[in-house]
């Protein structure tokens, strides 16, 4: 089994920046990838950002440019920095993180931009 908890979410303003984090425990040797998703609501959750484990990442177009997704394997934990956020971002993000036989998902983090 894999524990992810998130952490950093929060309110800012347009233009704003915020940075999450995703401790993982456990059984974390059989993590691969992992990931942030996010959903707004009335929406069904999409992708934002993923990393490999060799550290090769993949963004949703709508972020490219302003988030950036990176891991510190000696922590177990995976970041993502949220720059110049746009009211538009806001949305329960969400920790992924792919294990051997299956996902495992954190609790989420609600992240609100609005002036």
């Amino acid at each position: 089994q894999v524990q992810l908890v998130e952490s950093g979410g929060g309110l800012v303003q347009p233009g704003g920046s915020l940075r999450l984090s995703c401790a993982a425990s456990g059984s974390i040797f059989s993590i691969s990838a992992m990931g942030w998703y996010r959903q707004a609501p009335g929406k069904e959750r999409e992708l934002a950002a993923t990393i490999s484990g060799g550290g090769i990442t993949n963004y949703a177009d709508s972020v490219k440019g302003r988030f950036t997704i990176s891991r510190d394997n000696a922590k177990n934990t995976v970041y993502l920095q949220m720059n110049n956020l746009k009211p538009e971002d806001t949305a329960v993000y969400y920790c992924r993180a792919a294990g051997v036989n299956r996902d495992y998902w954190g609790q989420g983090t609600q992240v609100t931009v609005s002036s």
